[in-house]
């Protein structure tokens, strides 16, 4: 018994010394088996206790268990030590180093359509009017025949569409939101509202392309005449190129207005004075408008012998044009980072 104590013993004090030695935990675990496996020193010590007396067996394996227990709390501390100086490196190899110039973040920014169509919310909504959406695919009825353009009207051939079939097709201006928004608002008056949105055509050029932007704008109430209409396109434009910007009306043909007139714009280059971007006249086409036709009124339930109303359409294409002096209508599209930073 005693030689068996001396070499539990001394197994003790080699495995603290060991553990206390050991650098990595794969080392630790290997140790660990050495002295505590199945296979291990005190394990095979422990084998040997069949050969004790019946009195000395539970002296040794008392003391066996204490040598067992204090081995295990040994392996445990230096268990958790190993895992602290690995978490240490790992901070210390993955810390960031503040007095590096950090990388560059750019910074977003608004497309040039996107700002003009905001502006133009911004004034509208000063004035009192209402946003209105409406959906890009719509039907003949609300793209022609709802705004007095029968299916035989010499008028349509002036908006080449996009037909899905017969009668559904690709907008070709955002006047279809006229025709929605009377239905959804009669016989409730007024109504003051403006309708932005994409529309589709089959041009392509430098002044066309294949999709563009619009904002339809349409007023009905009592005893609205040309002069409401007039005095709320002379405001618009002067909120967007300045109040030194002048309006002029022309007769026109729309046929769902009458009467009709196209808007030129007092040229910002030459102050109406002539130059080229004018064409030496002065003025420079920016819009059509006109008071909405009786039939249209009619159509959509509205009284046109009590009510009348005034409409608008505008490019947004066109007025960017204009404010930021661009003559390629296309660049709007070419995603070119250069000319978008521009903006």
């Amino acid at each position: 018994m005693e030689q068996m104590l001396e070499d539990l013993k001394k197994i003790e004090s080699v495995a603290r010394d060991q553990f206390a030695q050991v650098k990595s935990q794969e080392a630790l675990n290997e140790l660990r088996v050495q002295y505590l496996g199945k296979k291990g020193e005190l394990t095979a010590i422990l084998k040997g206790m069949g050969k004790l007396s019946a009195e000395d067996r539970p002296k040794v394996g008392q003391i066996a268990n204490e040598i067992r227990e204090a081995l295990e709390k040994v392996i445990a501390e230096k268990d958790a030590a190993l895992q602290m100086e690995a978490l240490k490196a790992q901070i210390e190899g993955e810390k960031i180093d503040v007095t590096l110039s950090g990388a560059k973040i750019e910074s977003g920014h608004f497309h040039p359509l996107t700002r003009i169509i905001d502006e133009i919310k911004d004034i509208f909504l000063g004035m009192g009017y209402e946003i209105g959406e409406g959906p890009e695919i719509e039907n003949d009825y609300n793209n022609f025949e709802g705004l007095n353009l029968p299916k035989d009207h010499p008028a349509r051939d002036m908006q080449d569409s996009f037909y899905i079939t017969e009668d559904i097709l690709l907008r070709t201006h955002t006047s279809p939101m006229q025709v929605r928004t009377m239905a959804a608002k009669v016989p409730d008056y007024p109504v003051k509202v403006i309708c932005p949105g994409r529309v589709f055509r089959r041009d392509d050029d430098a002044t066309h392309s294949p999709m563009f932007h619009q904002i339809e704008g349409l007023v009905i109430d009592e005893n609205i005449s040309m002069a409401d209409l007039k005095g709320t396109l002379l405001k618009v434009i002067r909120q967007l190129f300045g109040e030194d910007r002048e309006i002029r009306l022309r007769p026109s043909y729309f046929p769902f207005t009458e009467p009709s007139t196209e808007v030129d714009i007092s040229c910002g280059i030459c102050g109406g004075k002539g130059c080229r971007t004018c064409s030496d006249t002065g003025w420079i086409e920016i819009l059509g408008a006109g008071m909405v036709h009786p039939n249209v009124l009619e159509m959509a339930g509205y009284d046109s012998t009590k009510l009348r109303g005034f409409a608008f359409g505008m490019g947004v294409e066109r007025i960017a044009m204009l404010k930021y002096g661009i003559d390629d209508l296309r660049v709007f599209y070419d995603n070119d980072i250069r000319f978008l930073d521009e903006f």
